[in-house]
C-alpha cells in the first residue's frame, strides 16, 4: 500500500492509501449511494470516464465473482472507498475484490473520509479529478486537471460501442425481434428481455435509421450508455428518423437522446443520480418504485413540445423528469435502469410495457 490523493479541479483534495495498483488517473468524480452492487457499478459503461466514490463505508464484504460483471470490462477511471473489506464470505465469491480490481489495474484508493467528500460532491457539484500514488504537489496535480476533458460536449459512446453486431437470442419461443442500439448497454437489460421472449439484435449506435430499418424488427431498443447525450449526434438524428416508423423505448442515456431528438434540450444534473434507491413515481398509474439510476444529464421538460410529449414519470427527490411519452407515435423513455443489478426489481413491469407497444402497433396497423 502506498499514500494516494485525491484531487479535486476546486483544489480539495483528499488523502487515502491505494491497493496494489499505483500511478494516476483522472475522470469525472461522482458518489453512488448503493449499500451493494459494486462490481455491476464497476462495469456498467455508462461510468466511462468517471471516478466512483462510494458512500457505504465499507464495500467487498461479499468478494467478486464471474457472474455478476455487466459488460466485459471495469470502465470506471477509479475507486474511492472507506475502507476495504479484507475478508470476504459468499458462496458465491471467487476471489476478493481488492484482486479484482487489481487483476484489471484499476486505481482504487481507501481511507478516505467519504463523508466529507460526498458532502462536497453534493454542495459543489460534480467535478473533475484525480487520484495519484506519484504526485503530491496541488500545483502540478492542478495542471495535469486541466489537460483533462470536462464530461459536458463529450462522447463517450464511441469508446463503449460493439465493435461488431450480434444476436441474443430469446428464453423459450421468439415473441418479437427487436433492434437494440447498444451505447453502453449492460448485460442483465439483454437478459431481461430475453426472458419475456424478445430476440435483440444488438448494433452499433453509428448504424443508420435507413439500415435498422431494413432490418425489419419489430421495435427499437435505445441503451444507457455515458457522456453527454447531446455530443452523441449521430444516434439523435437517427432517432429523429425513426420516431413514428417503428416502437421506440429508450432508458437513461436514450431517453435522453430520444428527448433531443423531440426538439428539445438536456442540462447537466449538479451532482447526478447515482444509486440504487431513487423514488420515481409513474403519473399514468400512481405507483411509486425504486429505482436503480446512474445519469449526469436530464432533460429539460420545458423545451418539449407539450401538445406531442407526456410527462409519465418523476423523481421523487429533485421533481426532475424521469420519463416521456409520445402522445402520437409508438415511443416512450424512462430515465433510470429497469433492469437493476445492482437495485430493486420494481421497474421491470417497464420491459413488458415495450412488448405492449409492440403488440398495440401491429393490432393498429392489421
Amino acid at each position: 500500500m502506498k499514500d494516494a490523493v485525491l484531487y479535486l479541479e476546486d483544489g480539495r483534495m483528499f488523502r487515502g492509501t491505494s491497493l496494489g495498483t499505483t500511478g494516476e488517473t483522472s475522470g469525472e468524480v461522482v458518489f453512488n449511494t448503493a449499500m451493494s452492487g459494486y462490481q455491476e457499478i464497476l462495469t456498467d459503461p455508462s461510468y466511462a470516464g468517471q471516478i466512483v466514490v462510494m458512500t457505504y463505508p465499507l464495500i467487498g464484504n461479499y468478494g467478486a465473482n464471474p457472474e455478476d460483471v455487466e459488460s466485459d470490462r471495469i470502465h470506471v477511471k477509479g475507486f474511492v472507498v472507506k475502507e476495504f473489506c479484507r475478508h470476504h464470505s459468499n458462496f458465491r465469491a471467487t476471489q476478493s475484490l481488492i484482486s479484482y480490481l487489481d487483476e484489471n489495474r484499476i486505481i482504487a484508493i481507501e481511507g478516505v473520509d467519504t463523508r466529507a467528500l460526498t458532502r462536497h460532491l453534493r454542495l459543489s457539484g460534480a467535478m473533475k479529478g484525480i487520484i495519484s500514488t506519484e504526485e503530491f504537489d496541488p500545483k502540478v496535480l492542478a495542471a495535469k486537471l486541466e489537460r483533462v476533458p470536462s464530461m459536458e460536449g463529450a462522447d463517450w459512446v464511441k469508446e463503449v460501442a460493439p465493435r461488431k453486431p450480434y444476436v441474443f437470442k430469446a428464453t423459450g419461443n421468439v415473441r418479437y425481434r427487436v433492434a437494440v442500439i447498444d451505447c453502453g448497454i449492460k448485460r442483465n437489460i439483454l437478459r431481461e428481455m430475453a426472458s419475456l421472449g424478445l430476440e435483440c439484435h444488438v448494433i452499433s449506435p453509428t448504424t443508420s435509421a435507413r439500415d435498422i430499418l431494413d432490418l425489419k424488427m419489430d421495435g427499437v431498443f435505445l441503451s444507457s450508455g455515458p457522456g453527454d447525450p447531446a455530443a452523441v449526434t449521430y444516434v439523435i438524428e437517427t432517432v429523429r428518423e425513426l420516431i413514428g416508423k417503428i416502437p421506440i423505448f429508450g432508458i437513461c442515456l436514450g431517453n435522453q437522446m430520444i428527448g433531443l431528438a423531440l426538439g428539445g434540450k438536456t442540462y447537466k444534473l449538479k451532482f447526478g443520480h447515482h444509486g440504487a434507491n431513487h423514488p420515481v413515481k409513474d403519473l399514468e398509474s400512481g405507483r411509486i418504485g425504486i429505482t436503480s439510476q446512474n445519469h449526469g444529464f436530464c432533460v429539460d421538460v420545458k423545451t418539449l413540445p407539450p401538445d406531442d410529449i407526456e410527462v409519465i414519470h418523476l423523481n421523487l427527490n429533485d421533481q426532475s423528469v424521469e420519463g416521456l411519452r409520445h402522445k402520437k407515435y409508438p415511443l416512450f423513455s424512462i430515465q433510470y435502469h429497469p433492469e437493476a443489478c445492482p437495485g430493486p426489481n420494481d421497474a421491470k413491469y417497464l420491459f413488458q410495457k415495450f412488448i405492449d407497444l409492440i403488440e398495440g402497433t401491429k393490432a393498429a396497423h392489421a
